[in-house]
């Protein structure tokens, strides 16, 4: 090992010129090492012995930080082998002593006393031996910005840098970046394992690294958000693979740029992994991932197109006794629940989502059996006028017949959020329903109109615009037999834009729209403005309020004189006594459903009660419908 060349002021200097050749030799004896070829490890460890030899109170360590974000010793003579041992590996963070804050933050970082530091509570075992009393740690950074090391100065007393130690760490800083900068031009090929080439992130070999490296023996002091592009495949189907890379660039660097100052990784494909150990994120991980999911779906031009990047996140903290790949499981557990059930949103883990997730499974390969063996049939529910008592209508609502069972659409919602069995469950019910309706128009005895609701899956690529035509064309029934049914959630699932245009092009065939549980939903007030509707349908929460809540009641009046204001009809869902009954009567609800009238029942038991219906009401025409009335207006 090189020795440090001896330096000696002269007695007359003057304090300007001593530290100006203090700066000079320091440098001129380092960019000699440089200049030879020496490597990083003899660079700064004669940068070690020349500071020490300037500063006799100090103890000098030289770090590097890898691109997984892992703090490497490279020289500290003064220190013994066992304390640079304990800091090889090390993850940088917000709370890993001075010198992992400082990497982590890119700002200097000084621990006046490291005893009271809470950055240093958990290492004061690695300290206290050395009479370590005080650090300060500076980052070193490249030309990009980027940290690429520290240099650290310890004390042994509770103190600051001062003006003098502050010029010199200028210089360190300076020569050290050279030399880093030098040995990762030479590392340039083993740098390149670890880094993604397409987006230049960390890649899931450093991710591998990183979570290998993280400290797991504190609840909640960090955390994981993984992210899929949701979009990717349709991109690269239909506009190429040039614009597939180009998203996933987009997404890489907002990822990257929002993460900030935690640490985005991309795994590979359209999947992408953020480390968070920011207080602020581990705080509300979820506001976290929305700021991310909102920065990947900024739009990214790509030879004159628009392309709209969407994204699916899940995440998770460490927990009591987890490990790091326990970690990664519950965020990748959280990921695919959030894809199958609130796709372009974040899930976070909870204990019971892999419960949830079984329960969802079985849910599905349940329904997929009924649907194979023809026991998913629609149950009708009678929609009456509160007034007259006459039966304007049914509700279609699916139901599952397991044995002498009949299972309502309640115990399986779970496989509905999954889009292929919604949009089965869709294809066999309107089949059925078309069925039943042919047979009820060849007895005369059709009612005014049939409900049967649709989930956002339906709307997805404008399927129903042609399902519907088609089925009910295919069993000769009319299409203003059939009212449109949808909830809130719907309107907006696909965009306001997507449903609302099928909606109106299916009111221009004739089809009527519900609103269903209506209340439930978002700002539903608002929506009525846009949602081309025929009638609402009042939630049952509200109905169950009617008569011990005057809030309900106020809101139900203030819907009802809206209503009429908008031209549409109201149904009042869940209507379960007669007291109600009269209620909704006397403010001005002309229709309900619910069980004070009937529970949902079978085609079989519908069609008897549709006969007794045809033979007390005249007005029915031998097609169903009220003589004289426009089909279109039949709830009005």
């Amino acid at each position: 090992m090189l020795e440090a060349r001896p330096w000696t002021p002269s007695c007359a200097a003057t304090p300007a010129k001593v530290t100006t050749r203090v700066d000079i030799s320091l440098q001129n004896n380092i960019l000699e090492l440089v200049a030879t070829g020496a490597d990083l490890a003899s660079v700064a460890d004669r940068l070690c012995r020349e500071v020490e030899l300037r500063l006799p109170d100090v103890r000098c360590l030289v770090l590097r930080v890898d691109v997984a974000g892992r703090l490497h010793p490279v020289a500290g003579p003064s220190f013994p082998e066992h304390y640079l041992h304990a800091l090889d590996g090390m993850m940088i963070g917000p709370r890993v002593g001075s010198c992992g804050a400082a990497a982590y933050h890119g700002e200097p970082h000084a621990s006046t006393d490291i005893e009271t530091d809470p950055n240093w509570a958990r290492y004061l075992d690695l300290t206290r031996p050395l009479e370590l009393r005080a650090c300060w740690s500076n980052p070193i950074k490249n030309g990009r910005g980027e940290v690429t090391g520290v240099v650290a100065f310890y004390y042994r007393v509770p103190r600051g840098p001062t003006p003098l130690e502050r010029r010199i760490i200028r210089v360190c800083l300076h020569l050290c970046s050279i030399a880093i900068e030098q040995d990762i031009w030479r590392a340039k090929q083993v740098r390149r394992a670890q880094l993604d080439g397409l987006t230049g992130l960390p890649n899931r070999a450093a991710f591998a690294t990183s979570l290998s490296d993280l400290d797991c023996s504190e609840p909640g002091g960090w955390g994981l958000i993984l992210v899929d592009l949701d979009n990717l495949k349709i991109v690269n189907d239909t506009f190429g693979h040039v614009a597939g890379d180009a998203l996933i660039t987009h997404a890489a660097r907002r990822l990257a740029e929002t993460a900030a100052p935690d640490r985005a990784y991309r795994l590979g494909g359209d999947e992408f992994a953020v480390l968070l150990q920011s207080p602020e994120a581990l705080a509300d991980p979820a506001e976290k991932a929305r700021r991310l999911l909102d920065a990947i779906a900024q739009p990214v031009s790509e030879e004159d197109r628009n392309l709209l990047p969407r994204a699916t996140a899940g995440g998770a903290l460490i927990g009591e006794g987890e490990t790091a790949e326990q970690v990664r499981l519950n965020a990748d557990l959280a990921l695919y629940h959030a894809k199958e059930t609130a796709r372009g949103t974040f899930v976070r883990y909870w204990p019971g989502i892999a419960t949830r997730m079984a329960k969802r499974l079985e849910a599905i390969h349940s329904v997929e059996r009924a649907l194979a063996e023809d026991r998913l049939l629609p149950f009708y529910q009678p929609i009456l006028d509160l007034r007259s008592g006459e039966l304007v209508g049914f509700e279609a609502l699916c139901r599952m017949r397991a044995g002498d069972r009949i299972i309502s659409a309640a115990e399986f919602f779970e496989a509905t959020t999954d889009g292929k069995v919604a949009g089965a469950i869709t294809d066999r019910m309107l089949e059925r329903v078309a069925a039943d309706l042919r047979r009820w128009c060849d007895f005369g005895i059709a009612p005014r109109h049939v409900g049967m609701n649709f989930s956002s899956s339906d709307f997805h690529g404008g399927r129903l615009r042609e399902l519907i035509p088609e089925t009910l064309a295919r069993h000769g029934v009319p299409l203003h037999h059939l009212t449109l049914e949808i909830t809130e959630t719907v309107y907006l699932g696909q965009g306001d834009t997507v449903v609302a245009d099928t909606l109106r092009w299916f009111r221009s065939q004739g089809l009527m729209v519900a609103l269903d549980d209506f209340g439930t939903g978002y700002a539903s007030l608002t929506h009525l403005l846009t949602m081309p509707v025929d009638y609402i349908k009042i939630d049952k929460s509200f109905t169950d309020q009617l008569l011990q809540n005057s809030a309900s009641r106020a809101i139900v009046e203030g819907v009802l004189h809206i209503a009429q204001e908008l031209d549409m009809g109201v149904i009042a869902e869940g209507v379960e006594t007669e007291s109600q009954a009269e209620l909704l009567r006397s403010i001005g609800c002309a229709y309900g459903q619910g069980h004070l009238f009937s529970p949902a029942i079978d085609a079989a038991r519908a069609t008897e009660m549709l006969h007794a219906a045809r033979a007390t009401s005249p007005r029915l025409s031998s097609n169903g419908m009220p003589t004289g009335h426009d089909p279109a207006a039949i709830l009005h």
